[in-house]
């Protein structure tokens, strides 16, 4: 069984080689490689394990403002959380986002409601009211409730055009009448749509009803903006509820991210951000089927 702390090892490798060529050309981390390698030949005690993932997450720390530099350099990601995110995660992320160059245009809070299957009903008749009113031409009439209010939140907050666009009076009207139905909280003034959208998890329902919501409210941001990444932390990648998302056609559409609870995994946040404004998908974290970085 793979375990956490070979998790932590194999990201530490990761960005350490990553640092040696992007920030320090070679030279004095050169003699980590051969010191993380013996130390993952064996199991170590408890306390020791403990001190050297302590080490990981201050040396990243410190390394990550030259990671991600210039990453994100005049861009902006919109950032969606789901309830129960942890806000010291999504400020740190936010934080990171900064780092690399890139703005924020804006925080939109998804309120319980719209994730609650049981509220379906509601989403549903207020994303057809808004697609008969507002974006008929934009959304298709066959899409499912939570696609549609996806793709309506999508046309709101997001956009397919490099660096961004304005927001327009149907942008506008879109995110009042979400709000207006307690369905979303959202900043008083945003004045751009963003190309790219961070999608940020939080309680994890445990059911396939809320499996569901995330499924179409992820497909539905995908189809209105030029990227989208979903973010959870090591657990949710694991055995939580961006693990099952995985699992689903749906998230073929978007990239994924688990460990924004580590520097590592908000760094790996950071470089699948940027790849998302030229290639989608991708599973990238501690439990990234695709490595824990994108790395080309």
């Amino acid at each position: 069984m793979i375990t956490l702390r070979h998790h932590l090892l194999t990201i530490v490798a990761v960005f350490l080689a990553l640092a040696v060529g992007i920030v320090l050309g070679g030279g004095p981390l050169s003699d980590v490689g051969p010191a993380v390698t013996a130390s993952s030949s064996g199991e170590e005690p408890a306390a020791d394990a403990q001190a050297q993932s302590g080490y990981s997450e201050e040396l990243l720390a410190a390394l990550g403002p030259g990671l991600v530099s210039a990453r994100l350099a005049d861009q902006s990601v919109a950032v969606v959380t789901v309830p129960g995110a942890d806000e010291q995660l999504v400020g740190a992320l936010t934080e990171q986002v900064a780092a690399a160059g890139g703005t924020v245009t804006g925080r939109y809070t998804l309120g319980n409601d719209l994730v609650d299957p049981n509220q379906k009903s509601l989403v549903d008749t207020l994303g057809s009211q808004l697609v008969t009113q507002r974006a008929g031409e934009d959304v298709p009439a066959e899409a499912s409730a939570y696609d549609r209010i996806g793709q309506l939140l999508g046309l709101a907050i997001a956009t397919t055009e490099s660096g961004g666009a304005d927001v327009n009076g149907k942008a506008r009207s879109i995110v009042d009448a979400i709000t207006g139905a307690g369905l979303m909280t959202a900043p008083g003034e945003v004045s751009r749509r963003a190309p790219l959208v961070l999608l940020v998890l939080g309680t994890d329902a445990g059911d396939e009803g809320s499996d569901a919501v995330l499924a179409g409210l992820a497909q539905g941001l995908a189809a209105q903006a030029t990227g989208v990444v979903v973010a959870g932390t090591t657990d949710d990648g694991d055995t939580g509820q961006l693990g099952r998302f995985r699992t689903d056609p749906a998230s073929a559409a978007v990239a994924s991210v688990d460990g924004i609870d580590t520097s590592a995994g908000r760094i790996a946040t950071i470089l699948t951000l940027q790849r998302s404004l030229t290639t989608p998908g991708g599973a990238f974290g501690a439990s990234g089927a695709d490595g824990a970085a994108p790395l080309g």
